[in-house]
């Protein structure tokens, strides 16, 4: 069992920043693979970034690549989402999770995830 708690989250102007953190409690964070989702209003929950358990790659959502990072410190069991030049569209709920799946394409998938944190809510104003 692994109990997941975010923070970070609040209100920014478009092309600020926010870093997300994600603290998790129970067994290691090693075994799973990490991922940050979002959802907003009226729409589906999407993958946002994830981080393999291997350490070994990180997957991006399209529309993220190159303002968000993942990252991941398993001795401290944290999980982190640092955004960059953010947007409108980046409003939402982001949500942290974890799951046992080991290939990026699984990752994508919020069925594959077995734990999921309360959220946090991030809103970017234009």
């Amino acid at each position: 069992q692994v109990q997941l708690v975010e923070s970070g989250g609040g209100l920014v102007q478009a092309g600020g920043s926010l870093r997300l953190s994600c603290a998790a409690s129970g067994r290691t964070l090693s075994s799973y693979t990490m991922g940050w989702f979002r959802q907003a209003p009226g729409k589906e929950r999407e993958i946002v970034a994830a981080f393999s358990r291997s350490g070994t790659w990180r997957y991006y959502a399209d529309s993220v690549k190159g303002r968000f990072t993942i990252s991941r410190d398993n001795a401290k069991s944290a999980v982190f989402l640092q955004m960059h030049s953010l947007k409108p569209e980046d409003t939402a709920v982001y949500y942290c999770a974890a799951s046992s799946c080991s290939g990026s394409g699984c990752s994508q998938r919020p069925t594959e995830y077995l734990y999921w944190g309360q959220g946090t809510q991030v809103t970017v104003s234009s």
